[in-house]
């Protein structure tokens, strides 16, 4: 196999534990490479794995996993996993997966996944939904469906998400959450392909010129896919096509970083705000 077989990778860095006696990865551990990218493979389809098994009244149980050992990764190797959904049967669905480090290949496997009732694990056909997204996504199709518009268009998915994420998973109290702007704000939310939406964000007329980007959530299982930077994007976007001259953000002290990589820059001291360490940000659009 070649890199340019795949579409998706996920980069790894080859840890101490994962070495044997012979100083190269232990063979065994190639499979949970293999597996870790599945994981992520999920997160490039903008599925959310459990939800949408849950969704689908189903799930995926591994039927045959086989791997082939063309070389060794050693300890402290950068490596990317490459994976593809390779074939869909009446009830099954292969992925074929191959390790390179640089351009050569170390190992090449092929996961054989049977999709079946999660009671009885009786085979069941591969949904027609999901077996349009694997296909989709294999031949470069896009996973998102990225919606921008008024609170009235796009309230009820941005209020769940947020709700999620600030109210109970970063415990904000909801009367700090909600404010009137929300009513008068620019809305951005991405749905995947089944409709189910997954990250948000607003803006809205800080100063004139000016466009204050804010209430910025991603769901946790697809927090690291891409998703935020391309609602980040479009709130941007919209700014721009409204005349305004500059974003600003009060970014959260662990997203600096994510919002820094966007060309935002650190502006002023660090503050607290709803008893969270922010940093306010800003760049020209």
């Amino acid at each position: 196999m070649n890199r340019k077989d795949f579409r998706f990778f996920d980069r790894l860095r080859v840890r101490w534990a994962e070495v044997d006696m012979q100083k190269i990865v232990f063979n065994g551990h190639y499979l949970m490479y293999f597996d870790t990218a599945v994981a992520g493979y999920w997160r490039a389809l903008a599925l959310p794995y459990h939800e949408t098994m849950e969704m689908l009244q189903g799930d995926l149980y591994v039927r045959k996993a086989t791997l082939e050992y063309l070389g060794s990764a050693r300890y402290d190797d950068q490596c990317d996993v490459g994976l593809r959904c390779a074939r869909i049967g009446n009830s099954s669905i292969v992925f074929e997966a191959a390790l390179f480090r640089g351009d050569a290949e170390l190992v090449r496997g092929e996961l054989v996944y049977v999709f079946a009732d999660p009671t009885t694990q009786t085979s069941r056909p591969v949904p027609v939904e999901l077996r349009a997204v694997l296909q989709g996504y294999e031949a470069g199709e896009p996973m998102i469906d990225l919606r921008t518009g008024t609170w009235d268009e796009l309230g009820r998915e941005a209020q769940h998400i947020r709700s999620a994420v600030f109210v109970e998973e970063q415990k904000i109290p909801a009367e700090l959450e909600w404010d009137a702007a929300d009513s008068n704000a620019v809305h951005a939310v991405a749905f995947n392909r089944f409709g189910v939406a997954l990250a948000t964000g607003r803006w809205i007329e800080g100063a004139p010129g000016i466009a204050k980007i804010g209430r910025m959530a991603v769901i946790p299982a697809l927090r690291g896919s891409g998703i935020g930077r391309a609602v980040l994007q479009a709130l941007m976007r919209t700014a721009r096509e409204n005349d305004k001259a500059e974003a600003l953000l009060h970014a959260q002290a662990g997203a600096v970083p994510f919002y820094a990589s966007a060309g935002f820059v650190a502006r002023g001291p660090v503050f607290e705000e709803a008893g969270i360490a922010h940093q306010a940000m800003a760049r020209a659009l």
